[in-house]
């Protein structure tokens, strides 16, 4: 019988090995920088997608993006033992469990790896430096038992991050500026510097191939790849002791950089900073603060003409800073969060590059410029602006710098602009064509657009309307003649808005109407025409609105984007570029959708304490997910609209975390 319980306590020992491992596999971590630089990986340590590395920099911050050091093999070689620290899988790929793994990971100014062997305890850590492209790798050895070798090989792509390495590509070089080792590559532009102080560097140059990257395979994409090593960095270890590994890319200028560097003022640096973040909040919850230092991770500095504004990405691992969900993301990561100074040169930014009354939909990442193919980023902008007027009183900016450009946007969208965006007879505004993704769900295979939108779509004109009613209201106690201009025109835009979008037999709102065509599918966009301030429905369409998004599209992660019932709906969003973009906006759930639902739901139950307390019961799984899956203290762009709702897309985006902080101070103010 102690036979049998022995067997039964190991073979259940081994299944929680199993299940360990297989959520540190799947669980991700990511640091940023303000040049839009990042380092990321899985909690496992084995990279599972071509982003994954621990240093990717950019040659013209933040675009350019380049991975540099994908990754370090790391061994530990005692009298009896070997130890590979580091796991990676090659193709074929193995089953095999790695050991050790690490024991715990948690994440603040930096990412720490927890160990413990019989023969040392060792914590990693990774930190990233925020102005410039430099990792700093730690290692931390306690508890030694025995003297042991300590090997550090890194490992070296070179690479536009979006591609993937094979050993043909490889032209490297090594030379040696003093104490830094630098590495080149003819076909990247930069050079990665190396350095470590307590360790003696052996040149052994050579390419390691196959590496295998799940993620990518099972997108659909090109999943292994060939990376350099120049060598390995060696240790003994008889006593504790930290081990620092620089990583620095950059050009000539980086060596200066990188001979003043220390890793104590480092940390204490970063500490300084997140504390500054901390200390802005009014809110001492420490929900709070981590969605705020998680949000700290999307906000960039960005140069216009040699002068330093700010900017939002929209997401990481491959997104750049969008209009529309910076203007989205907004509120929940600048005014939620008291950083009234952060937000006013995010909007100035976006609107330094208008152009035809129309704020950018996005900056290209190989420095293509500011992009326009959007109808709502404009809208957004406008929204965004007189929130942060209210929010911050600062009156001065905003009627000298801001408001001549929300008069242009809304003079230039009743005249007409770019892609026929235009307000109709019926003062809504109408645009695009049959072969445009103006609005938010954009997804576009080839020519065809999968959520073909074109005419007056639902949110555009909630938008719309909430933009004209700010004016009405900030003219009145200025100029009576515009005051009086603005409230006819949104007086006379709610009568349009209710006579083209309300569908009385399902008492919903259409999603999209042109010509005699109206498109009665139940999506997510209706929600705006009652979370917005403004708001040109009847009470009572506002709560058949809320109920019908509540009842069609809501579950625990956000909202769908299309109802089950729809024929058209996709419930997972997975296979290759083709089947996912199908599934985009065809039933994928979206959790940036929870904040304008809770916020409409709230409105619409007066904010009592009964809708409060159901709102913070339909925040707990989103919370749970930021603490603990999916990538740790970050939401996820998207999940899969049937259950069990797995995460998808980015694993880190803006407006995910954004709006999960301006939701839940919602319900707990």
């Amino acid at each position: 019988m102690l036979q049998i319980a022995a067997e039964i306590k190991k073979a259940q020992q081994d299944r929680d090995t199993v299940d360990r491992y297989a959520h540190l596999l799947e669980t991700e971590w990511m640091l940023s920088n303000k040049r839009g630089s990042f380092a990321c990986g899985t909690l496992s340590g084995c990279n599972t997608r071509r982003y994954h590395a621990l240093l990717i920099g950019s040659l013209t911050p933040p675009a350019q993006r380049i991975v540099t050091l994908s990754g370090c093999v790391e061994t530990v070689t005692t009298k009896n033992h070997s130890y590979e620290l580091s796991h990676y899988q090659f193709d074929p790929p193995s089953d095999k469990i790695p050991e050790p793994f690490p024991g715990e990971v948690k994440q603040d100014i930096g990412v720490h790896f927890k160990y413990e062997t019989e023969q040392f305890g060792l914590t990693k850590s990774i930190y990233l430096l925020p102005d410039a492209d430099v990792a700093a790798i730690c290692y931390d050895f306690k508890d030694i038992e025995e003297e042991f070798d300590f090997c550090i090989r890194p490992m070296v792509a070179m690479r536009d991050y979006h591609a993937l390495k094979k050993a043909d590509q490889g032209d490297f070089c090594l030379e040696w500026y003093d104490e830094f080792l630098a590495v080149r590559n003819k076909n990247c532009t930069g050079q990665l510097l190396f350095s470590s102080e307590e360790t003696s560097f052996i040149e052994q140059q050579q390419f390691w191939y196959n590496f295998f990257y799940q993620r990518e395979k099972q997108r659909g994409y090109d999943y292994t790849e060939d990376l350099f090593s120049p060598g390995i960095f060696r240790r003994t270890i008889n006593a504790p002791v930290r081990i620092v590994l620089w990583a620095g890319f950059g050009g000539d200028d980086m060596q200066k950089t990188m001979s003043r560097l220390d890793v104590d003022v480092i940390i204490d640096d970063l500490t300084l900073q997140h504390k500054h973040i901390e200390e802005n909040l009014k809110d001492k919850d420490p929900l709070v603060h981590s969605l705020a230092l998680a949000g700290d991770e999307f906000i960039i500095d960005r140069y216009t003409d040699e002068a330093k504004t700010k900017s939002i990405l929209a997401g990481l691992p491959w997104f750049m800073d969008w209009g529309r969900d910076a203007f989205i993301a907004f509120e929940g990561l600048l005014l939620c969060c008291q950083r009234f100074d952060d937000a006013a040169s995010v909007l100035l930014n976006f609107a330094y590059h208008a152009d035809e009354g129309m704020i950018p939909n996005c900056f290209g990442d190989y420095r293509s410029g500011a992009q326009f193919n959007s109808i709502d980023s404009s809208l957004w902008f406008i929204h965004a602006a007189f929130r942060y007027y209210k929010l911050s009183g600062d009156v001065r900016t905003f009627s000298s710098k801001l408001m001549p450009t929300i008069r242009w946007i809304i003079d230039s969208y009743c005249k007409g602009t770019k892609f026929d965006i235009k307000a109709d007879d019926d003062g809504l505004i109408t645009g695009g064509g049959i072969d445009t993704q103006l609005t938010w769900m954009d997804a576009k295979i080839g020519d065809l657009a999968v959520t073909p939108r074109w005419g007056k779509a639902v949110e555009i004109n909630a938008l719309w309307y909430n933009a004209i009613c700010n004016c009405a209201e900030f003219y009145r106690s200025k100029d009576a003649v515009l005051a009086r201009q603005f409230s006819q025109m949104a007086d006379r835009t709610a009568t349009s808005f209710r006579s083209c979008f309300w569908y009385d037999d399902g008492q919903y709102l259409y999603d999209c109407v042109r010509d005699d065509f109206k498109d009665a599918s139940v999506r997510p966009n209706q929600i705006f025409a009652v979370s917005l301030p403004f708001s040109p429905l009847t009470i009572q369409q506002q709560q058949a609105v809320v109920k019908c998004v509540e009842e069609d599209l809501l579950t625990p992660f956000g909202l769908r984007t299309l109802a089950p019932g729809d024929p058209r709906y996709k419930g997972r969003y997975e296979g290759d570029t083709e089947q996912r973009d199908n599934a985009y906006h065809q039933g994928t759930v979206w959790p940036w959708l929870m904040g304008p639902f809770i916020e409409a739901y709230l409105k619409v139950h007066s904010y009592d304490k009964q809708s409060k307390k159901r709102c913070s019961a339909l925040l707990e799984p989103l919370i749970r997910h930021f603490k603990d899956d999916g990538c740790i203290n970050s939401v996820s762009e998207i999940f899969d609209g049937d259950e069990p709702q797995r995460p998808r897309g980015a694993f880190a985006q803006a407006w995910s975390v954004a709006e999960l902080l301006r939701a839940y101070l919602l319900v707990n103010s």
